[in-house]
């Protein structure tokens, strides 16, 4: 059995080394990553706004739409904040052993929970276009409620239980190749073999990534197929159009994560951080855009609350 060289040794902070050691490219990417995450605050509170503020759109999917917003501000601020004071520091990416572990907590379980959460909306649309008589009925308050508590709360101890079945001695530096704590990329410094830290990771995203997105699959199948039953044109356009902001969060958000955590772990450190940039930080960036662009009714609501 091969020994590990390294000691362990008692961590107390972590070196996150970021996405670029160019002093021009950390500029340009603060100024990018500023602009995004200012975009993704103003938005998702503007879109919380404007559903909050326009009773006639307080139904079960924009009730799930506000938590995705809400879900959106929270996991860009867990991790872009302490990004762009990297970007800009000349101390480096430094951050606590406690602090380290906590940002991955955080992100784990914000990240888990919007996997679910995307779930639910795609159940929602599916019950409001092959059931409409029932809709109100099947999604009422009660249920709705129901759902949105054993989502956060399941997910948060699905996301503690992770991470505490994952954390090992480190003996491999402290230097991270990441721009936040990503699971991971922590585990590239674990002592010994780490296939079977992968294999947990793989397991638990079978059911916070796989399972989530089977059912989404399953939800959309049925739904085109009733909305292809509809003769009314307009009626299709309405359908087509309420689901494709949704679709297309969904396409973005698990492309990018399944790509990550159900893909070859071996090149992540210096490759697949990239792809943390994009459903870290782009994702929630777009999910206020894609939604007010693409449905009428919240660009509605919006205009009100502007004019406020």
């Amino acid at each position: 059995m091969k020994m590990e060289n390294e000691n362990q040794t008692v961590i107390k902070e972590f070196i996150l080394i970021g996405l670029s050691r160019d002093r021009r490219t950390r500029i340009l990417l603060f100024v990018l990553f500023l602009f995004m995450y200012l975009l993704t605050i103003f938005g998702n509170i503007l879109l919380i706004c404007a559903v909050i503020a326009n009773p006639r759109i307080h139904t079960p999917m924009y009730y799930f739409l506000c938590q995705l917003s809400f879900l959106d501000l929270f996991y860009s601020t867990s991790t872009v904040p302490k990004m762009l004071l990297d970007l800009i520091s000349t101390m480096g990416g430094r951050i606590s052993y406690i602090g380290c572990i906590a940002q991955m907590n955080i992100s784990l379980f914000l990240g888990q929970t919007e996997c679910i959460l995307l779930a639910v909306m795609a159940y929602d649309r599916f019950v409001a276009i092959c059931f409409p008589l029932r809709y109100m009925v099947i999604m009422s308050w009660r249920i709705c409620k129901t759902m949105s508590v054993i989502v956060w709360l399941g997910n948060f101890a699905c996301a503690i239980l992770t991470t505490v079945s994952s954390l090992r001695p480190i003996c491999k530096g402290n230097q991270i190749d990441h721009f936040v704590c990503e699971m991971i990329a922590l585990m590239k410094l674990f002592c010994g073999d780490i296939s079977v830290d992968e294999a947990k990771i793989i397991f638990a995203s079978f059911f916070t990534l796989l399972v989530p997105f089977g059912l989404i699959v399953v939800s959309y199948t049925c739904i085109i197929a009733s909305i292809l039953k509809i003769h009314s044109v307009d009626g299709r356009t309405k359908a087509f159009s309420t689901c494709g902001s949704h679709l297309t969060v969904v396409l973005i958000f698990y492309g990018t994560s399944m790509s990550l955590y159900l893909g070859p772990k071996k090149f992540f450190s210096t490759k697949n951080k990239y792809v943390s940039v994009l459903y870290g930080v782009v994702t929630p960036m777009l999910n206020p855009l894609i939604y007010s662009l693409r449905n009428h009714e919240v660009k509605v609501a919006v205009r009100k609350v502007c004019n406020i």
